[in-house]
């Protein structure tokens, strides 16, 4: 095999247009794609399409729920088995749940000196009720996060081997801010917007990963993938009649004119993804993330743009996160 390629979150949106993108590349002979998905009836759909315009390719399956810390550990046990190494890893898995749009604030955003912001960000008009987990983890931080923690630091022995290096590949968001997260409250059990802390903490990580493992030959990189219509996108606005939504798209591409972030379908999203699959990863900015963005007339193309992290609040997060992983690990042996 000359690349093993998982990729979370794979059995529809940004994630089954990634694995497409692979397989349709000048790279793809001699890849192996795994998909990991939570549920296994949609993961087949996902690779009886793949197989069917790519025939030859080697698409394998692995079940595995960020939200719970037992199945990501049985599924890091199952890809030990499985493979020598992993080359990439895409973190794709994510959620927004009950996401509460504000229709006033979005209106009066309209009008306002912060409309761009708030269009491509949704600051301020966006805001989800999280859950807990089984494990007593909050949810979005659990299945956004912390179970790709888990993940990796349970694969460690499958990265950089045969002196070959190997990357960690986060989707994060525009929707990733500063403001949202707190070193005191990492898994956002106080606020009201855990999707956008959960993302800012993997901006966060992403750093703290290159400081640790860069010399071991292990890299980390973000990528946010603009405005795409998925259906966490479509959830948003889960009451909106499907005729509005088909009436409201001719506008989005309207706005994608003076917007590049308006990426609008998968496949653009995933640019940004594909890019980084085609680089150097110790030629790459370790504070930058890499954003997929579309011309009004439909031409994708990658920008960097730094992130707004540092060193200390990354080393702090890191530290939390290890603290953490402790604790889980005494309650899994004890259970």
């Amino acid at each position: 095999m000359n690349k093993v390629v998982l990729v979370t979150g794979a059995n529809s949106g940004i994630g089954l247009a990634l694995c497409e993108r692979l397989l349709s590349s000048k790279d793809a002979e001699g890849l192996h794609l795994c998909l990991a998905c939570r549920n296994m009836r949609r993961a087949e759909a996902a690779r009886s399409a793949l197989l069917a315009s790519h025939s030859a390719a080697q698409v394998t399956l692995l079940q595995m729920d960020t939200s719970r810390i037992s199945s990501v550990l049985s599924a890091a046990r199952e890809l030990q088995l499985r493979f020598n190494r992993l080359d990439y890893v895409y973190l794709n898995a994510g959620i927004m749940p009950n996401p509460q749009f504000d229709l006033k604030a979005f209106f009066k955003g309209l009008f306002s000196s912060n409309v761009i912001t708030m269009l491509t960000t949704g600051e301020g008009i966006l805001t989800q009720k999280d859950g807990v987990t089984p494990d007593g983890l909050q949810e979005v931080f659990a299945v956004n996060l912390f179970g790709h923690f888990m993940l990796i630091r349970e694969l460690e022995p499958l990265f950089c081997r045969a002196g070959r290096t190997s990357q960690l590949i986060w989707t994060s968001s525009s929707n990733a801010r500063r403001s949202a997260f707190s070193l005191e409250d990492v898994q956002h059990r106080k606020g009201r917007e855990p999707y956008s802390s959960s993302k800012y903490a993997s901006d966060s990580l992403s750093l703290a990963i290159n400081t640790h493992y860069n010399k071991q030959g292990l890299y980390s990189s973000v990528i946010c993938p603009g405005f795409v219509m998925t259906n966490l996108t479509y959830g948003i606005l889960p009451s909106f009649p499907a005729f509005l939504w088909t009436l409201f798209l001719p506008l989005l591409w309207l706005i994608r004119v003076f917007i590049n972030t308006f990426t609008l379908t998968p496949y653009n999203g995933a640019e940004a993804l594909i890019w980084l699959f085609n680089q150097k990863p110790e030629m790459l900015d370790p504070r930058a993330k890499y954003h997929s963005l579309t011309s009004g007339l439909g031409h994708c193309y990658i920008q960097p743009r730094q992130m707004d992290v540092d060193l200390d609040t990354s080393e702090a997060l890191y530290d939390e996160l290890l603290q953490l992983e402790r604790e889980v690990r005494r309650k899994q042996i004890t259970s």
